[in-house]
């Protein structure tokens, strides 16, 4: 915001000129569930309705897809909750002893 003196008033009155602000939306990113041949899909079902809080129709059709395609879109997020799901995700397969994965990518913006 600038500044500046008035020469008009005697009394020097301080005058704020408007300046125009553009806020630009945060950056999104797509939580991508990567398959595999060998996490149990019983498994990835659970973790899609626990971490990302999908229903069980939801979870299903998500790990089908990433299944039958190779990849799956579990969620699409700010970047610090993308990575805490992301880390919450490697951090289950790797206590259950699955090789499952996800990674993230940044989502196209709209204009």
């Amino acid at each position: 915001m600038t500044i500046k003196r008035s020469n008009q008033s005697q009394d020097d009155v301080l005058l704020q000129e408007k300046q125009k602000i553009k806020l630009k939306k945060p950056s999104r990113y797509k939580v991508i569930l990567i398959n595999d041949d060998f996490t149990p899909q019983e498994f990835v079902i659970w973790v899609l309705a626990n971490v990302f809080r999908k229903t069980m129709e939801e979870s299903r059709h998500i790990m089908w897809t990433a299944h039958t395609t190779g990849t799956a879109v579990c969620g699409v997020y700010p970047l610090d909750i993308a990575r805490t799901k992301l880390e919450e995700v490697h951090k289950l397969a790797d206590e259950a002893g699955h090789p499952l994965q996800c990674q993230l990518a940044k989502e196209e913006e709209e204009g």
